[in-house]
């Protein structure tokens, strides 16, 4: 696991996982995309972490493997600068997966979708909760009376305004209230509640009272940690490289990399094929019996040596 913070985050809800999923993959891409899907969040990304981890493949096998889920849409890398409510701040740098191939355009709006994001709750696999305000109901609807009640109360007669589906009754919303009214005393927002109970509906919604009551009590958020947390923003996110987190605002990114760690990757593929390697070095650990020859390769000393070959710079400057 990284540290708190860091590491695997999913990008969107998705399906559970088929075999079909990374059919447009080569083996080996498609391999390493259905160990990195069975990570729980939170792992760590690094392509040495990941080598330590994977039975088959060494460090050069999982960087190639990695820049080519990238290219296919599967793996974005962004910088996140986070404000906390004491005032400090901090970057992180977040990997996010997608089982489903994304396009650069759908990613781009990910990353400017980051912007204001509250993450003070971002431990949990898959939330991300925004402080954008609470839609107002049109004139025109008849929404059920809202004068004079609590937030629980509005949030599920408002529920109408972001999908119809989930048009409540008063009684409904009276009903559905004390639930309501937990998941805000354990840290929810009106927005929470409202995307837990408008997301994914079926086409037709014919019981939209015991529905809400069913993923209200299912998808209850847990009661939070004793100690108060400071509530975490996102007051900035770029898209970074993912080998060398050079952002997208000082290097051009094609398909999440950079130009020189594109280089140095085609120079990793062109090695492999010229010696026939299709698997790369697998670790001792790994082994049923000690290896007897072919010495272990320093990757970081090998990308040196080819980006000296390739007249590129051996080192580059932090973030």
């Amino acid at each position: 696991m990284a540290k708190t913070g860091y590491g695997k985050r999913l990008a969107d809800d998705e399906e559970p996982y088929s075999e079909a999923d990374f059919a447009h993959l080569g083996t080996r891409e498609a391999e390493l995309a259905t160990f990195i899907d069975h990570l729980e969040d939170g792992a760590a990304m690094g392509y040495k972490d990941l080598a330590a981890a994977h039975p088959r493949y060494g460090q050069q096998a999982i960087r190639t493997s990695l820049r080519r889920l990238t290219e296919a849409g599967h793996l974005r890398w962004v910088k996140e600068h986070l404000t906390v409510e004491d005032n400090s701040m901090r970057w992180v740098t977040r990997t996010y997966w997608s089982r489903i191939p994304r396009s650069e355009e759908w990613w781009a709006d990910f990353v400017r979708a980051r912007h204001g994001r509250d993450v003070t709750h971002d431990h949990h696999p898959g939330l991300a909760r925004t402080s954008e305000p609470t839609p107002e109901p049109p004139e025109s609807e008849a929404a059920p009376a809202a004068e004079n009640t609590t937030p629980a109360y509005r949030t599920l007669a408002q529920l109408r305004t972001a999908d119809p589906r989930m048009a409540l009754s008063e009684g409904e919303c009276k009903q559905l209230e004390p639930r309501a009214a937990e998941w805000l005393a354990r840290g929810a927002t009106p927005q929470d509640i409202t995307r837990a109970l408008t997301e994914g509906l079926p086409p037709t919604v014919t019981n939209p009272g015991g529905l809400a009551r069913t993923r209200l009590e299912s998808k209850m958020p847990p009661k939070p940690n004793p100690k108060t947390r400071a509530r975490v923003h996102v007051t900035r996110a770029v898209m970074v490289c993912g080998f060398c987190e050079e952002p997208e605002t000082t290097a051009e990114l094609v398909h999440g990399i950079c130009a020189d760690c594109r280089a140095e990757c085609d120079a990793f593929e062109a090695e492999e094929a010229r010696l026939g390697i299709q698997i790369g070095y697998v670790p001792d650990t790994f082994l049923t019996r000690p290896r007897t020859a072919a010495p272990v390769m320093d990757v970081t000393e090998r990308v040196a040596e080819l980006r000296r070959a390739a007249g590129l710079p051996t080192a580059r400057g932090g973030v």
